[in-house]
């Protein structure tokens, strides 16, 4: 019986550090429980899942087979559980701690190309890197 996707990740394919979470994601992904869609694919329509291409920059967003879609940090909690690292990210569910984590995700989604430019060593401009 094949393994079916608990979720797909809509990720930002034109931000180093994006890219780099979804390539480890990739290679710890061995039961292919979770599925990756760029958001800036040719293919990829955001109004079919009721967003705006714009919403979907502003922060991470995934979506479970249901329909129910998700966005923050617990999209990397659905990430982290569909390839069996769950336990990783459980704390920053843990009611005392997940504001903490909630507010510091929305801060790095705020800064995420930047960041990416200087962690990643892409020179980035306008809000685009060089991938």
């Amino acid at each position: 019986m094949p393994n079916r996707s608990e979720f797909t990740l809509f990720y930002d394919g034109k931000c180093p550090i994006c890219r780099k979470e979804v390539s480890w994601l990739r290679w710890k992904n061995t039961r292919h429980k979770l599925q990756f869609q760029d958001i800036h694919a040719e293919d990829f329509d955001a109004t079919r899942f009721g967003k705006s291409q714009t919403e979907l920059m502003a922060e991470i967003h995934g979506i479970y087979p249901d329909g129910r879609l998700i966005k923050g940090m617990p999209v990397f909690r659905a990430c982290y559980h569909a390839v069996g690292l769950g336990w990783l990210l459980a704390p920053t569910g843990w009611p005392l701690l997940r504001p903490f984590f909630d507010w510091l995700y929305v801060l790095f989604a705020r800064h995420r190309i930047r960041l990416g430019g200087l962690f990643a060593g892409n020179a980035c401009n306008n809000g685009v890197c060089k991938r």
